[in-house]
Formats: C-alpha cells, sequence, structure tokens
C-alpha cells in the first residue's frame, strides 16, 4: 500500500526493505570507518593542531568512550521515542560533530566534537536490531542479519588505507580534515534511504534511567582519564580518580540490583549476572578489544613517530590485519563454525596470540631504522585469529540466555567492546609513549616491543576468562557445532 502523502515513506515491499537496510549498514559502516580512519591520521592531526602528545591517544578515546558510555542508554532512547527517530536524530548529530571535527582548529576543539560524534554513534547504532526486526521476518531477516558481518569486514578493511590515502594526498588542501568531510555524503545518503524505515519502539515505553546513566558516565570516565595520561608514571591524584571511578561504578552496580528489585526496568538485565558465563563473556570482550584496537594504534605510532613513515605507508601497514579479518571471518561463518562451533573461538584466540608473538621477533630482529617488511605476514596472522573469533564469540556469549536478556545483553556487550578499545587505546598507546619517551628510533623499537609484550598477556587472560564462558563438557567434548 502506498504511503499517504502527509506520511513518511517507509519500506512497503520486498525490494524497498532491503534499501531501507543499507541506510542502516552504511551508518554502522560509517562508525567504523570513524575509528580505524582516525587512527591511522592521529599523529598528523597532532602535527598540525599541536597540543601534548597524549592529544593523539584521546583523539580516539574521546570517540569511543562516550559511545560505550551512552549505548545502552541510547538504545533505551530508541524504546522511548521510536527507533527510526532516534536513529535520524542520531545521523543527523553524527553528521554536524563531523563537520565541527573537520573545522577544529585546535586540538582540544576536536576532542571535544569528536565526544559530541561518539555520543550521536550511541544513539544509531542500538536502533539497528531493532529496525532490523521490524523490517523483516521469517527466512528474511536471517539474511538481513548475515548482511552485516561482510559490511563491517570491508569497513575494517577500507578504513586504515582510506584514512593513509585521504590524509596523503591533501585534497583540496584539507589534509586530515577530509577523513571527517567523507562522513557528510555519507550522512545524507543515510538520512535520504531512511524514509523507507518503519517506525518502531517499545510496547510499553520505560523511562531514561538518568541515575545509572550519570554513574556509569562518570565511573568509566575517571578510569579511562587517568590511564590516558599515563605517558608519565601515575600519580597519586591519578589513583585517587582511578579509586573514585571504580567507586562509582560499584555505585552503578548496586543501583541496578536495587531498580531490578523495585521493577524498574534498569538499564542493565541483572539475571544476566546470576551465572559466570556471561560475566566471563564481559571480561572477554574487554580483553579481546583492548588489545585488538590498542594495538592497531601502537603499529601506527610506532611507524609515523618512532620511524618516520608517513600516513600512507602506515596506513597500508594495517591491510593485512584488515585483510586477514574479512577473510577468516567469511570463513569462519560460512564454514567453520557450523562444523565446530566455540570450539573455532579458542583457535581464533591462539591464532591471534600467535601473530603476536611473530610480530615481537619481527621488531626483536629489525633495524631501528629500516621498515619491516616480515611484519606484515605478522599482522596477516594476527589478523586471521580476530577473523576466526569474533563471530563465534558473539554467539557463544548469547546462545544460552533466555529472549527476554537478548537485547539488554547485546546492548551491555557492545558498550563493553567499545569500554575496551578504549582503555586499549588509552592503555597501549601509554606503555609505548612512556618508553618510547624521547630516546630516537632505538627506544621506540623497544617501546613497540614491551606494548607488543603487554597486549600478548592480556590475551592470555582473555584465553582464561574465554574458557569460562562455556560448561567443562561443552569445551571438550559435546556434539559438533556445539
Amino acid at each position: 500500500m502506498p504511503a499517504s502523502a502527509t506520511e513518511p515513506l517507509v519500506a512497503t515491499t520486498y525490494r524497498w526493505r532491503w534499501v531501507a537496510l543499507a541506510a542502516l549498514l552504511v551508518a554502522e559502516a560509517m562508525n567504523l570507518l570513524d575509528s580505524t580512519i582516525v587512527q591511522v591520521a592521529a599523529p598528523v592531526m597532532h602535527a598540525d593542531l599541536g597540543g601534548s602528545v597524549s592529544d593523539i591517544q584521546w583523539f580516539s578515546t574521546a570517540y569511543s568512550l562516550p559511545f560505550a558510555q551512552l549505548l545502552i542508554t541510547g538504545g533505551r532512547l530508541g524504546d522511548i521515542i521510536g527507533r527510526r527517530r532516534a536513529y535520524r536524530v542520531g545521523v543527523t548529530g553524527f553528521m554536524l560533530a563531523s563537520l565541527s571535527c573537520a573545522l577544529a582548529p585546535s586540538a582540544g576543539l576536536l576532542i571535544a566534537f569528536r565526544v559530541l560524534q561518539g555520543a550521536a554513534a550511541a544513539v544509531i547504532i542500538p536502533q539497528t536490531i531493532g529496525l532490523i526486526r521490524a523490517m523483516f521476518d521469517g527466512r528474511e531477516i536471517s539474511k538481513a542479519f548475515g548482511s552485516i558481518g561482510p559490511v563491517m569486514g570491508l569497513a575494517a578493511v577500507c578504513g586504515p588505507v582510506l584514512g593513509g590515502v585521504l590524509t596523503h594526498i591533501d585534497l583540496f588542501s584539507s589534509s586530515w580534515r577530509s577523513v571527517f568531510l567523507v562522513n557528510l555524503p555519507l550522512s545524507v545518503v543515510v538520512l535520504a534511504l531512511s524514509r523507507l524505515l518503519i517506525e518502531d519502539r517499545a510496547p510499553a515505553r520505560p523511562r531514561l534511567d538518568l541515575t545509572g546513566t550519570v554513574l556509569a558516565t562518570l565511573g568509566t570516565g575517571l578510569v579511562v582519564y587517568p590511564l590516558t595520561q599515563a605517558t608519565t608514571p601515575l600519580t597519586a591524584g591519578r589513583w585517587a580518580a582511578i579509586g573514585a571511578g571504580l567507586a562509582a561504578l560499584a555505585g552503578f552496580a548496586l543501583h541496578q540490583r536495587r531498580s531490578a528489585r523495585l521493577d524498574r526496568r534498569p538499564l542493565v538485565e541483572t539475571s544476566l549476572f546470576a551465572g559466570r558465563g556471561f560475566p566471563a563473556a564481559l571480561v572477554t570482550s574487554a580483553l579481546y578489544f583492548a588489545v585488538t584496537t590498542g594495538l592497531m594504534l601502537v603499529v601506527v605510532l610506532h611507524l609515523q613517530l618512532g620511524r618516520g613513515s608517513d600516513v600512507l605507508t602506515a596506513g597500508l601497514t594495517l591491510v593485512p590485519w584488515s585483510g586477514g579479518l574479512a577473510v577468516a571471518s567469511w570463513v569462519a561463518g560460512a564454514y567453520l563454525v557450523p562444523r565446530y562451533g566455540h570450539r573455532v573461538m579458542y583457535a581464533g584466540l591462539t591464532v591471534l596470540l600467535t601473530g603476536l608473538l611473530a610480530a615481537i621477533e619481527v621488531y626483536h630482529s629489525a633495524s631501528p631504522t629500516a621498515y619491516p617488511r616480515p611484519l606484515l605476514g605478522a599482522l596477516g596472522l594476527a589478523g586471521l585469529g580476530i577473523g576466526l573469533f569474533s563471530p563465534t564469540f558473539f554467539s557463544t556469549a548469547l546462545r544460552p540466555l533466555r529472549p527476554q536478556q537478548i537485547g539488554s545483553a547485546a546492548g551491555l556487550l557492545n558498550a563493553v567492546q567499545q569500554l575496551g578499545a578504549t582503555l586499549g587505546v588509552a592503555g597501549l598507546g601509554s606503555v609505548y609513549l612512556a618508553a618510547a619517551g624521547t630516546g630516537g628510533p632505538g627506544a621506540a623499537l623497544a617501546a613497540v616491543q614491551v606494548a607488543f609484550w603487554v597486549a600478548a598477556g592480556l590475551l592470555l587472560a582473555a584465553l582464561a576468562s574465554c574458557a569460562l564462558m562455556t560448561p567443562p563438557a561443552s569445551r571438550t567434548g559435546g556434539h559438533r557445532g556445539s
């Protein structure tokens, strides 16, 4: 039935539903692109705008931290005002924030506008699952959800290269600013296609948990900020801030339990923590994304600051990492997971750890001033591990849960993923910058090895927590594809 003149156009036919899905996928891709593009261009931004060397980390952290903090609240906002409306508001805010980033005259303002970008992304991304469920049913919904993985794989491959190319070619003398300007035409296309989306909201309108949001935002911010500043040893004041942040997070947990007891619909479904499986999944997610996201920045920092490579070289160096991720993710989803189930998850972490150890050996044998070509193979191996792990992990984490827990669990997993990425950029970036100091290429080469050793230790911890996600019988035996 065609829409009336006063009604927004919605996806009422098979063809238009898939066009509407394209709007959702482009927005998902923009979020991933905005992380990887900026990581590659961040040293150039710092050279142009000046400021503290820790600003290089903040160019990424200022986006991912509010994104992590507000994801669950963003999902609840869609329940209240409608997911289509929240989606359009988020995309509009993202577009305006991107334009502001491109015009930022100083590092401080760029960081502030990146915060607004991250907050807008936190409104956009949680609406995707609900809108897909509203538009598709039956066998179509599996196809719709299955299209997210390849798009994310393509964005992962394109991000580092696009960041390097856009900054290197200096289009219209825009330098690094073009990495934000690219979001403008994409946002316009998404807003135009979003007219096809069907409005969807929760049957019973919940309230925003403002107290929970404030406690979670304050707690994570107080923990992350001192780590991002830690290019020098942590001072008593920074330790105090971390302690205050942990106290705020403990207060958030108590507030959620009280809200659940009073039936006030807390931000987080507290029944998720009744067993060990889902908490172990959260720990695994935080550690894993801290390693993978933090090391991408470390590789870029070492290439550009440690040995003076240009931004294009840094972007191209990450292609094997992203390419391995995309290929292995497709192979795992299509062939390995249906046959071997959650065991692919352990294989992925093992391959990733092997890639990190290979990279350490490459750095150990490399000259401080020569480009380490064997690093490309090590990064490609690490990318294969990432691609094997990711699709298996999320299905394993969500499979044992009840239907009423899925929404809260998915939102919490996404939030912890972003928080882990933020901590990885802050922690591993600080480890590298503090170890490198001003000691020249030799010190920088030693520093990148230290950062990779720390990442390897975190990955071993992720392997241990991953083992707690599934019962012993399922880990050692069980039926094929379990």
